[in-house]
C-alpha cells in the first residue's frame, strides 16, 4: 500500500546555458568544466559526499 500523506512536488530550475569561458568564471576550485562536443558540463571533482569529506580532512593535514 502507499502512504496517504501528501507528496512533495520537487521543482528544478532549468539549465543555464554557457560558454566555456563564463563555466571557467563560474566553477570553485572543488569544480571542473567537462567539455564534449554536444556541451559543456559543470561537476564536482569529488562526485560523492564521502569522497568530498575525505579529501577535505587529507587538505587540512
Amino acid at each position: 500500500m502507499r502512504a496517504s500523506g501528501t507528496d512533495e512536488a520537487t521543482t528544478l530550475s532549468p539549465p543555464i546555458k554557457m560558454t566555456l569561458e563564463q563555466a571557467l568564471e563560474f566553477i570553485d576550485d572543488d569544480e571542473l568544466v567537462e567539455v564534449t562536443p554536444q556541451s559543456i558540463r559543470l561537476r564536482k571533482r569529488h562526485l560523492t559526499e564521502n569522497d568530498r569529506r575525505r579529501a577535505n580532512r587529507s587538505k587540512e593535514d
